[in-house]
């Protein structure tokens, strides 16, 4: 069983509302797409790119928005403010790859360098955060926090903004007006308009 399974297995045993069930299959997925871009060509390896880079920022800003401050007082400020630091290095570290071309031997290996340090991000908070969250918190709660990822989500940016990534506050404040930019934007270049 690789990892995206066992994340699967872990979600699946879970109520599917609960906030940690609902991370569990975004890091699945998150997994799945490295590989299809690590594995893909062209056209291909850009749309599942694309794919992952969404994903990606979405679920890192809805988590520092949602599951960030509880995991600070439940993990503790320092796991906390270590998890926002990795997504703050994983912004920047997807801004760069956004500008390359996915064909290139750099591209490449700044991914594979992202992928390693997303995988080891991802197992930190399953390991640290996930449990004394779930710990600290009735079924209830765990399941309106799941409400309120979701909702998140629905604001948040479809692009890398290293600027706010890692501070839940600016996520709150700036995170929704870069949401409607980075969706328009997302809007203009799949709906064929020439200077995309």
């Amino acid at each position: 069983m690789n990892e995206a399974d066992a994340e699967r297995a872990q979600a699946a045993a879970l109520p599917e509302d609960d906030v940690v069930a609902i991370l569990l299959r975004q890091h699945a997925r998150i997994r799945d797409l490295f590989a299809e871009v690590r594995n893909a060509r062209g056209e291909t390896k850009q749309q599942a790119f694309d794919e992952l880079r969404a994903l990606l920022t979405v679920h890192e800003t809805a988590e520092e928005m949602i599951m960030r401050p509880v995991a600070k007082d439940t993990a503790g400020k320092e796991e906390a403010d270590a998890r926002n630091r990795e997504e703050k290095e994983a912004s920047k570290a997807l801004a760069a790859l956004e500008k390359m071309d996915v064909g290139s031997p750099e591209f490449n290996a700044r991914f594979a360098e992202l992928e390693r340090a997303v995988s080891d991000h991802a197992e930190h908070e399953e390991r640290e955060e996930f449990p004394a969250v779930r710990a600290a918190r009735s079924e209830a709660q765990l399941r309106e926090m799941g409400a309120r990822l979701r909702a998140a989500e629905k604001i948040a940016p479809t692009r890398p903004h290293p600027a706010v990534a890692g501070s839940p506050m600016a996520q709150w404040t700036v995170g929704p007006f870069a949401s409607l930019v980075d969706r328009t934007r997302d809007a203009i270049k799949g709906s064929g308009v020439p200077g995309r």
